[in-house]
């Protein structure tokens, strides 16, 4: 990446002006001074190979040839209230104003690329220690997630999240038209029915990873089994339609992926994989190998 950025000071201007340009035609509730910090930041980050703030300015010192003081307190104040920036008539960045652009903006750029009208979307949980939890919502691409919508939240704070993810699940369904084919991917440790539920009325498709400890009633059965009993052998998978969780009132209809392998190749280990989604079975990906209950 680092050889696409030049470090010829005249031609350095010239890719930071050309996508200050792409900033400010996609984000357009930035400013032209924020347009250019951003642009800054982004080609710092790719010059450096870090998203330190210190290694950035020194890239930017170098290749606009400033003074280092002076570039790393102009990109300090993008994130700054407009009260605690120096001179007069100051504006602030309100980051939120930023999620819906940015998706749309992301959207285009994935189905120039893919010409397709699918699109995958992780939620996700990072922790700071133990001061801040940020919840994600990304757009995947390649094996990549691209930050779309976030919510910082207190660390180490007992409470439930549904309401954060609520709020940015409607914050990106006004940004995705609604022809789209949109898979929503979590991990088992943010699982909620309500969450599950709220997806589904989107018509989007959940694809939620879920505790094995959980129970599941083949469409047909009449019997709730624990879900790990659906693939327990090692190189089985199976897959097919019911409810799960025998909870009074918390039973959510759904299609079962259960897949079993090996974990490790020297300890003889068995890991199990459990996803629950509203997909048909003649929907589901080829890759998944999983056979019809």
């Amino acid at each position: 990446m680092t050889n696409n950025i030049s470090k010829n000071k005249r031609y350095f201007q010239k890719q930071l002006d050309n996508w200050t340009n792409i900033g400010t035609q996609n984000l357009t509730n930035l400013t032209k001074s924020q347009a250019v910090v951003l642009a800054m930041m982004s080609l710092g980050m790719i010059a450096a190979q870090s998203c330190a703030l210190s290694a950035i300015s020194s890239q930017l010192a170098i290749l606009l040839k400033v003074k280092y003081c002076n570039i790393r307190q102009r990109v300090r104040e993008l994130c700054y209230d407009s009260k605690d920036k120096k001179g007069v008539k100051r504006t602030q960045l309100d980051v939120q104003t930023c999620f819906q652009p940015l998706i749309r903006w992301i959207v285009r750029w994935i189905v120039s690329l893919w010409q397709s009208k699918q699109i995958a979307l992780a939620l996700d949980a990072t922790t700071l220690g133990l001061s801040f939890t940020i919840l994600i919502i990304s757009i995947v691409y390649r094996g990549c997630a691209i930050p779309a919508v976030w919510t910082i939240t207190k660390g180490n704070e007992k409470k439930s999240w549904n309401k954060e993810w609520l709020r940015m699940l409607r914050v990106v369904r006004r940004s995705i038209p609604k022809d789209f084919f949109v898979i929503v991917m979590t991990d088992r440790g943010l699982y909620s029915s309500k969450l599950f539920r709220r997806i589904v009325r989107l018509k989007w498709h959940p694809f939620m990873r879920i505790n094995a400890n959980g129970t599941f009633c083949p469409e047909g059965n009449g019997a709730f089994k624990p879900i790990k009993n659906f693939a327990q052998q090692p190189g089985t998978s199976w897959q097919g339609v019911g409810v799960v969780f025998k909870s009074k009132g918390k039973g959510v209809p759904c299609t079962l992926l259960a897949l079993c392998l090996h974990f490790g190749k020297k300890v003889k280990k068995k890991h199990g994989s459990f996803l629950q989604t509203f997909l048909h079975l003649h929907l589901m990906p080829v890759g998944m190998g999983c056979e019809r209950g």
